[in-house]
């Protein structure tokens, strides 16, 4: 066998957007790493919406971009159409989504990867991990016969372990549409690893020249501009040296459009649904709830009469359109009619089918906090192999996996976020603790600490963090200090200065005083975005603190008892999900009650304040007679 002469420290297998970030990561940290990828064409390939951010996940990439992570900068750079969602709620559920360019994100990413130092990329399709006796990761092999070795392992395989593509009653290996599959599980299960059987899906892409845009509504970006990176524009898109005055950031946006199925639509689909193989038992794989195909649609939901569909350009210099909404695996025929019945696509032309795809994953309580395996030294998973999906969850994965991996090779403390500091601590410990029975996708309603886990704040609570591991540079480190030496200057001055002898401090606690509000020498005390901040922390100090209380009492309350014949119907705001979960589980105490996958922690907020209503009935109940 031949053996790659430069050994490594660090080796990442597979260049989705968890395998940039933990090599990335781990070249920050000053670790020699390699990258490889099946496809050195394919490196951060958007395989489904060419979008980043959305709820709880735009979260998410803020946080990534606070340690220092690349894909925020990256969506900013090569974005068509930014958008704040749920502008009019509260802050803790405001999150930002970009529509990138489809080829610029992937190819300026891997231009990024390319000039890095420390980081090689390679094109080799891995099909063993090589462990030693003591059972330490030695490095991997490759199926033409290679060796690498290295001190540490990363998997971020995606889609691509024992990947199976369907289309009606066409099925054929590969992780993703014209891509191969990997066998690289097998050597993994013989390690001692659990697997399971995922799947997930994709619509298909459409000529944006054989669209009625007449009959569509228009979607227009936000302006001003909702960006992901917290370094000014100029020095996060250009990599310039970099001044504290924030240059304007101006982008010609793309819009989207929006139109609707038809009652023709689903006509189609419920005739056809016998050549759908996630109907005629085809796909053995679970697939995710949230984000049902148009068959699912359909049938789980039947008293709809329609269903929204949005139309998103793929990029500046393509006619290619991403259906979103109708993520399906029918037949190329079947497609093709019921994409026709939805108006605007009357004349639609498919350029790409839509298809389903299952794949292996390896339930995440195999592994540490750390994103480490319990069973093999120096192995770390991250992103789908986790039984995760999405873009923002995998890149979360792999920055943490990454810099764990180099602080464990360079024999240093590892970094971990906890639940109250993070979304990514949510999603790391949902994980590791709980694991997951579908594809686990963030939502806000997972964070028991969500009103402080702000979009606008993931700098001050991860940037410092992030420097004293090494993940932050200079540069960025310079950026955050200065603007957390206005920001505490600007919190003095609230309590200090004074409106009709009533502090501005107090003012801005009322539900219904703006900044604007306030006299023009006072605004122009800091920029609008310091403001912003200052203001949304005294609007919510008392809600954070109050939360903050409930999750104390939560945790006081983990051993109270559950009565074993509730009626959790008679529970108001409990998700269905949720009912249906406990009513299944009769769960004998909170404590067993949050381990119940697919219930969230707001569920058991909602459950111990009914409890603790109820307690005296309880308390009857459950006394000796």
């Amino acid at each position: 066998m031949y053996a790659l002469p430069k050994e490594y420290e660090v080796i990442v297998v597979g260049s989705g957007h968890a395998g940039v970030e933990a090599a990335l990561a781990s070249a920050r940290l000053g670790c020699p790493t390699l990258l490889l990828t099946q496809n050195l064409d394919t490196v951060a390939q958007m395989s489904c919406n060419p979008a980043i951010g959305g709820s709880a996940k735009g979260q998410i990439v803020r946080e990534i971009d606070a340690l220092g992570g690349a894909m925020g900068v990256n969506a900013d750079a090569t974005g068509i159409q930014f958008r704040m969602l749920n502008r009019s709620k509260g802050p803790s559920v405001q999150a930002p989504r970009v529509q990138c360019d489809k080829k610029a994100y992937q190819f300026r990413m891997k231009a990024v990867l390319e000039s890095t130092a420390g980081l090689d990329i390679k094109q080799a399709n891995v099909s063993r991990i090589i462990v030693d006796g003591k059972g330490n990761v030695t490095g991997v092999e490759t199926d033409l016969g290679m060796a690498v070795y290295g001190k540490a392992v990363i998997l971020t395989s995606g889609t691509f372990l024992r990947g199976l593509l369907h289309v009606g009653e066409t099925s054929r290996p590969g992780g993703r549409m014209a891509d191969t599959s990997s066998g690289l599980s097998d050597s993994i299960c013989q390690l001692g690893f659990e697997a399971g059987r995922f799947k997930t899906g994709t619509p298909c892409r459409i000529a944006g020249r054989s669209i009625d845009f007449t009959k569509c509504e228009m979607q227009r970006g936000d302006e001003p501009l909702p960006r992901f990176s917290f370094l000014p524009p100029k020095a996060a898109a250009l990599g310039e040296i970099f001044t504290l005055n924030r240059d304007p950031f101006h982008v010609e946006q793309v819009p989207c459009w929006i139109t609707h199925t038809t009652a023709r639509t689903h006509d189609i689909i419920r005739r056809n649904l016998y050549r759908s193989p996630l109907y005629n038992g085809k796909i053995e794989g679970t697939g995710p709830r949230y984000c049902p195909s148009i068959e699912d649609k359909i049938v789980k939901f039947a008293e709809r009469e329609s269903h929204q569909i949005f139309l998103e350009p793929e990029g500046r210099h393509t006619d290619e359109f991403y259906v979103n909404g109708l993520s399906t695996s029918l037949p190329y025929d079947v497609q093709v009619d019921f994409i026709r019945s939805v108006p605007g696509l009357e004349h639609a032309e498919l350029m790409r089918p839509g298809y389903a795809v299952e794949y292996d994953y390896f339930p995440p309580t195999q592994l540490r906090p750390t994103l480490e395996t319990k069973l093999v030294d120096g192995l770390y998973f991250a992103g789908q192999v986790n039984g995760t999906s999405g873009y923002e969850e995998a890149a979360a994965q792999g920055l943490i996996a990454g810099a764990n991996a180099a602080l464990k090779v360079r024999q240093r403390a590892p970094l971990i976020l906890a639940r109250h500091e993070a979304y990514i601590g949510v999603l790391i410990d949902d994980l590791t603790s709980i694991g997951t029975d579908e594809p686990y996708r963030m939502f806000t309603s997972r964070a028991e600490h969500r009103l402080s886990l702000r979009q606008d704040n993931a700098d001050q609570r991860l940037t410092d963090k992030g420097f004293a591991v090494g993940l932050v540079d200079a540069m960025r480190r310079e950026v955050f200090g200065a603007k957390m030496a206005q920001l505490g200057e600007l919190r003095k001055s609230v309590y200090e200065l004074k409106i009709q002898g009533k502090p501005v401090s107090a003012l801005l606690k009322m539900t219904d005083f703006k900044v604007k509000s306030l006299p023009a020498e006072i605004q122009r005390l800091s920029p609008h975005e310091i403001w912003d901040l200052v203001e949304i922390d005294l609007k919510y100090e008392g809600y954070v603190q109050r939360q903050a209380g409930q999750n104390q009492k939560l945790i006081r309350t983990r051993a109270k008892p559950i009565p074993s014949d509730i009626d959790y119907e008679r529970i108001a705001g409990l998700r269905r999900e949720s009912r249906q979960k406990l009513a299944a589980a009769r769960p004998t105490s909170i404590g067993h009650a949050e381990q119940l996958r697919g219930v969230t922690p707001a569920d058991i907020s909602i459950l111990s304040i009914w409890l603790e209503k109820n307690r005296l009935d309880i308390c009857r109940e459950m006394a000796p007679s």
